[in-house]
């Protein structure tokens, strides 16, 4: 019971990342992609009814977080406190800036909201990827469960590092190109004419930086945390999400190449290839949900942080129930705002 739960967080995680990542990735590369206010009205258009939306799968990641593995969930809030407080207002900033860069019609108010738009969505992307690096890396989690990390030290590893160090930063710098391509790509399929032209060769430079990126985290991991790797080939089953990484790593790059309305087949092979690198990450790092630097019996695992049996079997059913609502109702989202969006689609952007 307590894998199926690791399982349920973990592709909730994942499919925030797949969701949200698109806004940050659409709001890093608005301001090249769109040049005019008129082309960028068209770009919050596109992710106007559905940004907030996206959102939600991370409240619900944590809530159900808090259900089955509530002492990770209390460690993490509370180690990872800076770190959280920073993605809240970078959150706030994001929200504010769609909602209010077209309240008024002055080119500096609106320059000033755009900006800030694309900075937050830029730091989202580095920081998310950076938490993804600390769960990799471990914490300096004590035998009380508890840490305290600052920002950063001197970017080296050791058994008291910082939130920031060279492996996270690498492993947040590649975040920050993939959503970035990512977001390109959704904007590529959800635009038409200079836009859409101009965001699919952004797709194409942002992935052609994520790949040497790809391969220095790869190797970077297979000499922090080896462990992963033999996880992996220990495990048959997870090797069906390496093979959906290298088919969305493939399909981004084959569907690229054309111009004939494959956009949306560049898109879900983003999505795969994403799915497939967070489902491989934390299938290789199963049961670990956070390592300790300072000893590895002081670590969280999906056996020692879940709560009680009983609990876990009682929430199934009620998350299936939750589950089937909201991806019903992401579905019936998509579905209402398919096709190609335009400057005046959407309210208040």
């Amino acid at each position: 019971m307590e894998t199926v739960w690791f399982a349920i967080v973990s592709g909730m995680l994942a499919v925030y990342a797949v969701l949200d990542g698109f806004d940050f990735g659409a709001g890093i590369v608005h301001r090249f992609v769109a040049r005019t206010d008129e082309e960028r009205r068209t770009v919050f258009a596109a992710i106007g009814p559905i940004w907030d939306g996206n959102e939600v799968w991370l409240i619900a990641a944590g809530g159900v977080m808090f259900l089955a593995f509530p002492r990770v969930y209390s460690a993490a809030f509370s180690g990872f406190y800076l770190a959280l407080m920073i993605v809240l207002w970078l959150l706030i900033l994001r929200g504010v800036a769609i909602e209010s860069r077209s309240q008024q019609a002055n080119p500096l108010w609106r320059e000033f909201w755009d900006t800030t738009f694309t900075i937050a969505s830029a730091l989202l992307a580095v920081v998310l990827g950076t938490s993804l690096g600390n769960v990799v890396r471990g914490v300096p989690l004590d035998a009380t469960g508890w840490f305290a990390m600052p920002l950063f030290t001197n970017f080296r590893l050791g058994s008291r590092p910082g939130i920031f160090d060279w492996y996270t930063t690498l492993v947040g710098l590649f975040t920050f190109c993939v959503l970035g391509a990512h977001g390109a790509i959704y904007l590529a399929w959800k635009t038409s004419g200079a836009v859409q032209s101009r965001s699919r060769n952004w797709a194409r430079k942002a992935w052609l930086v994520a790949v040497p990126l790809w391969a220095l985290v790869t190797g970077a991991t297979a000499q922090i945390q080896p462990v992963v790797f033999t996880n992996l080939l220990s495990r048959p089953w997870s090797l069906g999400f390496v093979v959906l990484m290298f088919a969305g790593f493939y399909g981004v790059f084959h569907f690229l190449k054309r111009e004939q309305e494959r956009d949306l087949a560049a898109f879900l092979s983003s999505s795969a290839f994403l799915l497939g690198v967070l489902g491989a990450t934390m299938a290789g790092n199963y049961p670990f949900w956070l390592r300790s630097t300072l000893d590895p019996a002081h670590s969280l695992t999906a056996e020692n942080a879940a709560a009680n049996r009983h609990a876990l079997q009682v929430g199934v059913p009620w998350w299936t129930i939750g589950i089937i609502l909201v991806t019903a109702y992401f579905v019936l989202l998509f579905r209402s705002f398919r096709g190609k969006t335009d400057a005046d689609a959407g309210d208040g952007h």
